[in-house]
């Protein structure tokens, strides 16, 4: 059985890749199917590269057991923040219309004029903007596909922090 798991590196170098499967697939959406992408969107996808990054760190690393667990964890702690960022999309997109939030300014115009603590409280509210379902697979919103990946991620991350013999 063994050997059909990969060694820690290497799954690693597959949560990296995973993640820039996922970020290929959102500038593909924003870029080639012109869809926009609203200031949760923009958070997730900030979470994607953090654990991409910290994959990739890891795998260039190739840490010893302790480190191993360290990486898994801090991809793990990347991909929770990123599945509270889209369960709060999917929330806002499951609510009635009339309890919607109004539309914002856009994260440009909020980065420039307010303090960061204060974009972060107001992107986790939302706005009308980050409720709406504008494209669908299979009947699930693009947050609830992003929830997805990022369930995958923390797994994948769980199963390297609490992995055995990883070099083998």
């Amino acid at each position: 059985m063994s050997d059909y798991i990969p060694n820690a590196r290497n799954l690693n170098w597959i949560i990296g890749f995973g993640c820039m499967f996922l970020m290929g697939a959102a500038l593909y959406m924003e870029h080639m199917m012109h869809l926009e992408p609203c200031p949760l969107c923009i958070f997730q996808r900030v979470a994607v590269i953090a654990a991409g990054l910290i994959a990739i760190a890891a795998a260039l690393h190739n840490p010893a057991q302790v480190g191993i667990k360290v990486y898994g964890l801090l991809v793990v702690l990347a991909s929770a923040v990123g599945s509270a960022l889209a369960t709060r999309q999917l929330y806002l997109q499951s609510l009635p219309e009339d309890q919607v939030p109004s539309c914002g300014p856009g994260l440009d115009y909020l980065l420039d004029v307010f303090p960061m603590q204060e974009v972060i409280q107001m992107v986790l509210v939302g706005d009308g903007s980050c409720a709406e379902v504008v494209w669908t697979l299979l009947g699930v919103s693009i947050p609830g596909w992003t929830l997805v990946g990022f369930i995958g991620l923390v797994t994948l991350g769980l199963f390297q922090a609490f992995r055995n013999n990883a070099h083998q």
